[in-house]
């Protein structure tokens, strides 16, 4: 075999990457862009206090809230409105508003996720392990009005 100089060497390996290159070509396909539909969101919401927290309601969602009284399928009116927005329009009450209401519907009575706490002190092995599952309720809103 004879021996090969470095410009043939170099040469040759030159030469396969212009090939590999041209070889590469990509076509660009067209696509046709979709028009955005318009969908019309619910922005009615209304802010309640209900179970000691505020809750911020749209129609038709479900929420877990700390157990109230009722059972499966009973329907709860709460007068603790506090912000009502219907058609881009929002009222704020001082506290609550006057004539408005939230018409909630339960779903279920159930036993949160549970909740466990550690109490430890240095040095002295002093070391508490507590826990407990929350009673929730699952309420459906059905209208705010």
């Amino acid at each position: 075999m004879a021996q090969k100089t470095k410009k043939e060497i170099t040469t040759k390996k030159a030469t396969p990457v212009k090939e590999k290159a041209v070889k590469k070509t990509i076509t660009k396909k067209k696509t046709v862009a979709k028009k955005p539909t318009a969908k019309k969101l619910n922005t009615d919401f209304a802010v309640i206090a209900i179970s000691g927290t505020q809750l911020k309601l749209r129609e038709g969602d479900r929420y877990d809230i700390e157990k109230i009284e009722g059972e499966k399928g009973d329907k709860v009116e709460v007068k603790e409105v506090l912000m009502l927005s219907t058609n881009d329009k929002i009222t704020v009450g001082k506290p609550y508003l006057k004539d408005a209401k939230v018409v909630l519907e339960i779903d279920s009575q159930f036993k949160g996720k549970k909740i466990e706490g550690f109490k430890y002190k240095a040095k002295s092995r002093y070391r508490k392990k507590y826990g407990y599952r929350p009673q929730l309720t699952r309420i459906t809103v059905k209208k705010i009005g």
